[in-house]
């Protein structure tokens, strides 16, 4: 019977106090019996065995009963989470500290407390927090920087050798003090000796010394991004991916270098999972491409699969250089086998991961494959090439906006013949108000009125959040509303030339409500205004009116004859007329005695046109030039 078993071993223990190895082996029987068995190991509990061998451990004064007590008192926590909480005390966790800085303590009595820290911590937040404030987490971290030597470490003999064991358990209880659950805190402690792992890396890439330094290294950056950025400033990253590359080397010679190269793509994958911009750091090591070798590698499991595509899913995440590098060793092909031929769903959804990655940027990439086939290094030509291809965005716009424009004077072509019946009925008028003037001199105030009767025009918005150009006819306003009206166009800087680009529309209060004639609305002034502004930015819209406002304000202090040369401008006496930009500029063009505002606006408007042709003809020529090529 179990419970008998313990109570006699107890007993034992108890009346054996002057025979230590008496004592040693009732303790191998007590853990032998409590070890995986949790009823055992609480039973134990309730019968004060717990307590009698945690003193037995600090009082005893014989090294092989000390050994053998904490060994035991390590089995039954670790079985049974009850034993775990009574004995997750401060006092148990200083004289841990005790057994670890006594010079006369053996390595094999060091390596039996570690062991105790390390079940006590494990899945265990209490035990963390006790660690850290006894200071107990200080003294491992010690323990990793002096208990190994880069220069003497021998790793022919590490099952043998103590001291590599008592560090092996070191990285274990490390491991177990920032994870499961994760502690920040611990976590921002431990990197402290991140400089002391690199120089191991470094210096050794036996699977004896990796593995341990990497399992730290991936719990303690995990989910931390200022302990990610902190190894990264360190160059950790840098070494893990020397690292990587020197076990693909002998991955082909060596099954257990495959093996640990999964290893290290584990760490990398956690180094970078929170910071992905880190991720540049690995292209010039071409970590993607070493990534998809080791991925095609036929004796890999499941999840090591799954851990090779999510790194490769991180280091391509932001990280254009590593998307071509993708696209150039036939990643995404890759991916798209996996998602066809697994059935595992972790492994599909990595994959996923990989392709949303890339498929905004699969387009760009694309381009600039020939390109990187030439290894082009120069970061100033590699620029020029950026504002090559940007430069043929631009002519693409402005070909369509010349296009369009075109295309809207076609739809008002129709209205033509009506606008030129207009202009031959507006001679007559003006013969008539000729004569009213000569017999009544013209009101400046209602004069101005007319001459300010602005309508709306075809405009060009501009959708500023992807550049894309698209003219548009506004429809005519209602009564009493207001024009929007198109402010001075800027010339745009680009980064290789200043074209025509992008007129941005806003009110202005300085242009008043347009009139309804007719139900119809006048399309043609307002349009060579823009004109105007676009050529001439220094004349702005408001200051244009205000010159021609002015100066009609001055024409009734000028001589008779002045009056009646501004009066046969067709261009002043037209607004009451339904015209378009096309019929407008006919009418200005015949017109013998054009005002000097509207020989401006006419020069402007030629000016404008022959600016368009320039750059579809020079827009087809670089096309021809890049479809050569």
């Amino acid at each position: 019977d179990m419970k008998t078993d313990l109570n006699l071993l107890l007993e034992c223990l108890k009346y054996q106090m002057d025979c230590p190895l008496s004592q040693k082996e009732a303790l191998i029987t007590i853990y032998s019996i409590c070890q995986q068995n949790s009823e055992a190991s609480e039973y134990f509990r309730e019968i004060g065995g717990l307590m009698f061998i945690n003193d037995l451990a600090k009082s005893s004064t014989h090294c092989i009963v000390k050994e053998a007590a904490l060994f035991t008192l390590g089995i039954i926590i670790e079985s049974n989470v009850y034993c775990q909480q009574t004995l997750c005390t401060s006092a148990l966790f200083e004289d841990l500290i005790l057994f670890l800085i006594k010079k006369d303590s053996g390595v094999n009595l060091k390596r039996m407390s570690v062991y105790v820290i390390l079940v006590l911590v494990s899945n265990n937040k209490n035990g963390q927090t006790c660690v850290r404030d006894t200071g107990c987490i200080s003294l491992l971290l010690q323990l990793f920087r002096t208990t190994l030597s880069t220069s003497e470490k021998n790793l022919s003999d590490e099952n043998s050798d103590p001291c590599y064991q008592l560090w092996c358990s070191v990285c274990s209880a490390l491991c177990a003090c920032v994870n499961n659950p994760q502690n920040e805190d611990n976590q921002n402690i431990c990197c402290s000796v991140f400089p002391h792992a690199k120089e191991w890396l470094e210096s050794c890439t036996e699977p004896e010394i990796v593995r341990p330094i990497c399992s730290f290294l991936g719990l303690t950056v995990a989910n931390n991004s200022y302990v990610q950025k902190y190894f990264a400033s360190i160059g950790g990253l840098d070494t893990l991916a020397k690292v990587l590359l020197e076990l693909m080397h002998d991955s082909c010679l060596s099954h257990s270098s495959v093996k640990l190269a999964v290893v290290v793509a584990k760490t990398l994958d956690a180094c970078i999972a929170n910071n992905s911009a880190m991720g540049v750091v690995l292209a010039k090591y071409h970590t993607v491409s070493e990534l998809l070798k080791l991925l095609s590698n036929e004796t890999l499991s499941t999840e090591e699969k799954i851990s090779i595509i999510l790194t490769v899913g991180h280091c391509t995440e932001v990280c254009e250089e590593n998307q071509c590098e993708l696209l150039q060793n036939n990643g995404l092909p890759l991916m798209i086998q996996v998602l066809t031929e697994s059935q595992d769903e972790e492994l599909i959804k990595a994959a996923t991961f990989v392709l949303q990655n890339c498929k905004q940027m699969t387009e760009q990439l694309s381009l600039k494959l020939y390109d990187n086939s030439l290894n082009v290094n120069n970061a100033e030509e590699l620029d020029v090439q950026v504002r090559k291809r940007s430069l043929q965005d631009y002519w693409k716009k402005a070909k369509e906006i010349l296009h369009r424009i075109n295309s809207i004077e076609k739809q008002h072509d129709e209205e033509r013949v009506q606008g030129e019946t207009f202009v031959d009925e507006s001679s007559v008028a003006n013969s008539e108000a000729l004569k009213s003037h000569e017999e009544k001199p013209v009101d400046p105030k209602k004069y101005t009125e007319g001459t300010q009767k602005v309508v709306c025009c075809p405009q060009l918005t501009s959708k500023l959040n992807n550049q894309v150009l698209a003219p548009s006819v506004t429809s005519a306003p209602q009564k009493n509303e207001t024009v929007n009206t198109m402010d001075a166009a800027s010339t745009r800087q680009t980064e290789q030339r200043n074209i025509p680009c992008s007129v941005t529309e806003l009110q202005t209060d300085s242009v008043p409500q347009s009139h309804n004639i007719n139900g119809k609305t006048a399309c043609g002034k307002n349009g060579l205004h823009f004109l105007v502004t676009f050529f001439l930015p220094h004349l702005g819209l408001h200051s244009f009116c205000s010159e021609k406002t002015g100066r009609v304000k001055s024409s009734s202090a000028i001589s008779s004859s002045h009056k009646m040369a501004d009066l046969r401008c067709l261009g002043c006496t037209a607004g009451g007329l339904s015209l378009n930009s096309k019929t407008f500029t006919k009418m200005l063009q015949r017109c013998l005695h054009r005002c000097e505002h509207h020989r401006v606006i006419l020069e402007a408007e030629e000016r404008y046109r022959g600016e368009l042709r320039r750059v579809a003809a020079g827009n087809n020529n670089r096309s021809a030039a890049h479809q050569s090529m």
